[in-house]
C-alpha cells in the first residue's frame, strides 16, 4: 500500500475511538502516505497525529446549508473540489469507518480501487468493493475498531488504545488557566453535556456532586463542554454557588484535550469530551444509560457506571417518558466511592 485514506468524518467520540487504527496501520505500511477526511469540526482531534501524513477536510456541513438553499452549482463546485484534492493523493486503500451513505460516496469519491466499509449501510455497501461488519466484543472500548484491524491483518498490541494529540500552544492555555484559577492542587472536570437528553446525568445533581467532589476529594471541579451548552453550564455553576469553575464553550477542542490531560479526576456522560479522559489516561469515570456501554475501558483507573433497565439500551427511542431511570439510578454517593477507586488505581 503506498497510500491509504481512513474516513471517519465525525463524531469527537466516535473518532477518540477509531484513533487506534492509525498506529495499526502505520505499523503493517511504515512507508505509505495515510490520510484521513474529517469534517472542521473534528479536524483538530488528528491535526497532531504523529502517524498521520495528512488531514483533508470536508465541509459536509456547508454542502448541507447549501443544498437546503437549493444553490446547486456551488454544491456541484464544492463536491469536484473535493474530488481533485482526492485524486491527487492516489489512493489504494480506502476504509469507510462510518458506513453512511455520505461516508461512502466520499470513498468512493477517492478513487481508491480497494474500499471497504465497516458496517456498511444506507447503500453505501454497494459502493465499497468489501464490507466488514460491526464485530468484535462490544463491552470493549474501540473494539469494532479491533475488529476491523484483525479482519484485515494489521498488528494488534497491548496499545490498542484511544490516543489524542495536541500542541504547545494548548499545554500553554491550560497551564495559564491552572494558575490563574489556582488549579495546581488539584482538579476535576465534569463533562455534563451531550447532544441527546436521554444521554444526561440528572442536572440538579451536577451541583452537589461538585459541592462533595470539593469537600470530601479536595479537587475543584471544571465544567467543559460546548458553546451550546452554556445556558445548561450556568443553570449548573449557579446551583453549585461558585463552587465550581466554568469554562464550556470558552475552550477549543485540543484546549478542553490539555485540561483533560492535566485534571486529577474525570466525571462524564456519554459524549466525546468524557472519552479523551480515557485517551489521556486520565482517571475516570463515565455514566452511561441509555447507549450500550463499554465496560471494559483497558484501564484501571477508568470505569463506567450503568444501571440496565429492561428497555436497555433504548439508544434513540426512550420509552420511558422523560424519566430517564437509567440515569437517574447512578446516585452522588456511588459516583463518589467510584472516584476514590479510580484514584487510588
Amino acid at each position: 500500500m503506498k497510500s491509504i485514506l481512513v474516513v471517519r468524518l465525525s463524531a469527537i467520540g466516535d473518532i477518540v475511538f477509531a484513533s487506534p487504527l492509525i498506529m495499526a496501520l502505520r505499523r503493517r505500511w511504515p512507508e505509505a502516505r495515510i490520510a484521513w477526511l474529517v469534517q472542521p469540526e473534528c479536524a483538530a482531534l488528528l491535526n497532531r497525529h504523529p502517524d498521520l501524513d495528512a488531514v483533508i477536510v470536508c465541509p459536509l456541513r456547508h454542502w448541507q446549508r447549501l443544498w437546503r438553499a437549493r444553490r446547486y452549482p456551488e454544491l456541484w463546485t464544492g463536491l469536484r473540489t473535493l474530488r481533485a484534492i482526492l485524486r491527487q493523493y492516489d489512493f489504494d486503500l480506502a476504509l469507510d469507518l462510518q458506513g453512511l451513505f455520505k461516508s461512502g460516496v466520499l470513498a468512493w469519491l477517492s478513487g481508491a480501487p480497494e474500499r471497504i466499509g465497516l458496517g456498511s449501510r444506507e447503500g453505501s455497501q454497494w459502493l465499497m468493493t468489501r464490507r466488514l461488519p460491526r464485530g468484535g466484543d462490544p463491552r470493549r472500548i474501540s473494539s469494532e475498531y479491533r475488529f476491523l484491524a484483525e479482519s484485515l491483518a494489521l498488528p494488534i498490541t497491548d496499545d490498542f488504545r484511544p490516543r489524542i494529540y495536541y500542541g504547545e500552544a494548548d499545554a500553554a492555555f491550560a497551564d495559564s488557566v491552572i494558575a490563574r484559577a489556582s488549579l495546581a492542587s488539584g482538579y476535576a472536570v465534569f463533562c455534563p453535556f451531550t447532544t441527546r437528553p436521554q444521554k444526561h446525568w440528572i442536572e440538579e445533581r451536577w451541583a452537589r456532586l461538585a459541592h462533595r467532589v470539593r469537600d470530601e476529594l479536595g479537587l475543584v471541579p471544571v465544567l467543559l463542554g460546548g458553546p451550546k451548552d452554556r445556558e445548561a453550564a450556568r443553570r449548573i455553576a449557579d446551583a453549585a454557588d461558585d463552587r465550581l469553575l466554568d469554562l464550556t464553550g470558552r475552550t477549543t477542542l485540543t484546549e478542553a484535550a490539555a485540561l483533560i490531560d492535566r485534571a486529577a479526576l474525570l466525571i462524564g456522560v456519554d459524549t466525546g469530551l468524557s472519552h479523551m479522559g480515557i485517551a489521556c489516561a486520565t482517571p475516570s469515570l463515565l455514566l452511561f444509560g441509555s447507549t450500550c456501554p463499554y465496560l471494559d475501558t483497558t484501564r484501571a483507573n477508568a470505569r463506567v457506571l450503568y444501571h440496565a433497565r429492561a428497555c436497555s439500551p433504548c439508544k434513540r427511542r426512550p420509552s420511558c417518558d422523560g424519566r430517564f431511570d437509567c440515569m437517574g439510578a447512578i446516585e452522588t454517593d456511588e459516583i463518589l466511592r467510584a472516584a476514590t477507586e479510580v484514584l487510588r488505581a
